[in-house]
């Protein structure tokens, strides 16, 4: 990608029905960012309409959709997240499935170029028959989103990086990438985002600009924290991104709310543009 290091930088937009869902970014003096919506009646015609038109019209580009699940619960921890999390829970599946093609319609009528969504607590080991129904579950939505002209990318953090590779290659799909959240990594304690790269970097298509520090509870996720002062060590991850010819977005992401989120979100964009702008 061309252009200066802030064209790289964006933030994630909550899909507002009604409202402009593009004035956080451009608040933040940005032109980038991904969408994100869980709920499932927010994805209509109507809304994508309006939400392509208002890119058009802002010069904002969305990156993709980010696309959770209405359906069952949702619990965010390492005790009940594996078997409430994503497309891994078999009693959910089929609902979330649902709810992912009819946010693969939305991202392609809003002429989006992917979707992205949290898989789940994927098995490791590759002979547990929940890998395989995983995996052919993954394979059936990649060929319903290349028909779109959709990308289906997968937002790490719940599984090893080896893991996620492994379903990439048994699925098969052209149209796989992955969005790596490197703070998702530490918080759930399931790798190093740095040596990641070497596992799967080349599938890498979108960066989360997060942080985080490990978890010290072995039932609790790690602390989300402001880009830069935990664990990542965003100076040596951007220049391995660097070497491996990663030349996509930093989309930031900071989970918490109020004038100290903008702040903070202030503050990592020009962090990141001192980081880029050195690369």
């Amino acid at each position: 990608m061309s252009g200066s290091p802030r064209d790289r930088i964006g933030v994630i937009a909550a899909l507002r029905p009604g409202q402009p869902s593009l004035a956080p970014v451009q608040q933040f003096g940005l032109k980038t960012c991904q969408v994100h919506t869980r709920e499932e009646n927010y994805l209509t015609g109507e809304n994508a309409d309006r939400l392509r038109d208002e890119s058009q019209s802002t010069g904002v580009r969305i990156t993709a959709l980010s696309a959770g699940w209405s359906a069952g619960p949702r619990v965010w921890n390492l005790v009940e997240g594996p078997i409430t999390l994503g497309i891994v829970p078999p009693a959910w599946r089929a609902a979330r499935v649902a709810q992912l093609m009819k946010a693969a319609d939305f991202a392609a009528r809003a002429k989006l170029p992917a979707v992205i969504t949290h898989l789940g607590f994927i098995p490791e080991e590759p002979l547990n028959p929940l890998f395989h129904e995983v995996a052919a579950t993954v394979r059936d939505l990649a060929g319903y989103m290349q028909r779109l002209g959709l990308e289906f990318w997968f937002e790490t953090g719940q599984e090893t990086p080896v893991t996620l590779l492994r379903l990439i290659q048994a699925v098969g799909a052209k149209n796989l990438g992955i969005n790596l959240d490197p703070a998702n990594l530490i918080l759930y304690g399931k790798g190093n985002p740095i040596d990641a790269l070497d596992v799967f970097g080349g599938y890498v298509r979108n960066i989360h600009a997060k942080d985080a520090l490990y978890p010290t509870d072995p039932m609790k996720l790690g602390a989300e924290v402001k880009v830069g002062t935990g664990k990542v060590r965003f100076p040596e991850f951007i220049r391995r991104l660097d070497e491996i010819g990663f030349a996509g977005e930093f989309i930031i992401e900071r989970e918490i709310s109020g004038e100290q989120q903008a702040r903070d979100i202030r503050e990592t964009v020009g962090y990141l543009e001192t980081l880029l702008a050195k690369e």
